[in-house]
């Protein structure tokens, strides 16, 4: 029995060390396209996923037969060959999949390595632990584990199912829009920071009533956007909005929330100290732990989100604003593939929410919350009975800027899409837009709300200020 016991426990290591190897090693290589990195994902239904994430493009061919989600990952695209992608008016699947098979044999090579030595170390660590005539099993178990671990890479992860047959996921056929919008706005992200810069000193400038309104040069003031929707040629337009200062971003940071996205838009929490998150209906589960590494502060209905994946306080402190967050219904879950989740706000959810909110009232200044719907029993119930301090509702999701007061002391911003509606919606020809809402402190007045909306094509440009320290 203890023989059977050591050789089990053998096995168990190496097996575990060989699936950590498996899960961890990446592998990046150029091609003629572009850089691709190589990664397996565990836990999934075994497929080969290959993903364009500067166009929000991927298939999948369900051709692994380990639980293993074979990734390749198109890092940066060579120029001329994203021209001939974007004549072509197609995507040319097999092209893709014959560019990519060298870098996966290439990769398979060094990670059977991989889950060799490290199933061989952890098996022979728990080896080396059992004394007695056990150790020769035990030292046998070893090695025969570490083989069979990188048996089982060789016979099972190199994709040899049936490959004729596609799955298509995010926005393929959007790929030749994708590419002309991209190299468009690229083409001029200098000059949309300029447009945006021109049209805030507009609204600083615009003439009040004098003696009966506040002047708002030197006040605090705060950055409001949402839904970038992993349109990367947005951040600097961002970045040059928020200043370094407060950015409350309010959901939908990425597009699908898959991984590689996460990776690739994390750098927007630098455009904002601090920049400030409330999850919406197309981020993840995984882009939340990932942004509060980066130093974001995530917020929701339960807290704010800490490191150790416990929560904190409800109601931070930005300056002398106290802000809470309340997380979307239907974020996208690893564990269900990032599926898209969505519906609209049931009774029951918007009933939630106000039941969240009513004893917050009078202890929370701005309050993010990424779907405008959730609001309607709040709003009602504010119009009926006004709070006696002021409180701004910082939204998004409906990709259309707009500020409103529906009571007296009740602000609602929705700073419109900073991304201009992502790669995935261009034949809607969304305006970058973004919001700023500008107040005074101790107590707490907004004073005013600021809406720009800038469209990437033309370089047409609206803003809108919303006065509100007068009675609406």
């Amino acid at each position: 029995m203890r023989r059977a016991l050591a050789i089990l426990a053998v096995v168990l290591a190496g097996v575990a060390g060989g699936s950590a190897a498996l899960g961890l090693y990446t592998y990046e290589r150029e091609l003629s396209v572009g850089t691709v990195h190589l990664e397996s994902d565990l836990g999934h239904e075994g497929a080969l996923d290959l993903y364009v994430p500067l166009v929000d493009w991927g298939v999948r061919f369900g051709s692994v037969r380990l639980p293993v989600r074979l990734r390749v990952d198109v890092r940066t695209i060579d120029r001329v060959a994203a021209v001939r992608l974007g004549e072509a008016g197609r995507v040319d699947v097999d092209a893709v999949r014959d560019e990519a098979a060298e870098a996966v044999e290439g990769y398979i090579r060094r990670v059977v390595v991989a889950v060799f030595l490290v199933a061989l170390l952890a098996a022979g660590l728990v080896a080396a632990a059992i004394r007695g005539r056990r150790w020769r099993w035990s030292a046998v178990a070893a090695g025969a584990t570490a083989v069979a671990c990188a048996g089982a890479i060789v016979a099972w992860l190199p994709p040899r199912g049936d490959m004729t047959s596609p799955e298509f996921y995010a926005h393929g056929p959007e790929v030749p829009r994708a590419l002309e919008a991209v190299q468009g706005v690229a083409a001029s992200a200098a000059a949309l920071s300029d447009e945006l810069d021109a049209q805030l000193v507009g609204l600083a400038r615009l003439v009040t009533a004098p003696g009966t309104r506040v002047a708002v040069t030197g006040l605090p003031r705060v950055t409001i956007a949402s839904d970038l929707h992993n349109n990367l040629v947005s951040l600097p337009t961002l970045e040059s909005a928020a200043a370094g200062g407060p950015l409350l971003f309010v959901g939908d940071l990425t597009d699908t929330g898959a991984p590689i996205e996460t990776s690739l838009t994390r750098r927007v929490v630098r455009a904002g100290k601090p920049f400030l998150f409330v999850p919406g209906n197309h981020d993840s589960d995984v882009l939340l732990s990932r942004l509060v590494r980066e130093g974001a502060i995530v917020l929701g209905r339960s807290g704010r989100l800490l490191e150790s994946g416990e929560r904190g306080d409800v109601v931070v402190r930005v300056g002398p604003l106290r802000v809470a967050g309340y997380d979307d219904n239907d974020i996208r879950l690893r564990a269900e593939n990032y599926a898209d989740r969505y519906e609209r706000p049931t009774e029951d959810e918007t009933r939630a929410f106000a039941d969240w909110l009513r004893p917050l009232i009078g202890k929370v200044d701005v309050v993010m919350v990424h779907n405008p719907d959730l609001l309607r029993i709040s709003i009602a119930e504010m119009q009926a009975s006004p709070p006696a301090g002021p409180i701004v509702f910082a939204v998004g999701h409906t990709h259309f800027p707009s500020a409103e007061r529906p009571a007296p002391t009740v602000t609602v911003v929705n700073g419109g899409t900073v991304g201009g509606g992502g790669t995935g919606n261009l034949d809607d020809a969304l305006a970058v837009g973004l919001g700023q809402l500008t107040y005074s402190a101790d107590p707490f007045t907004p004073i005013t709300a600021d809406l720009v909306e800038i469209d990437p094509g033309s370089g047409s440009s609206r803003a809108e200020r919303l006065r509100l320290d007068a009675q609406p």
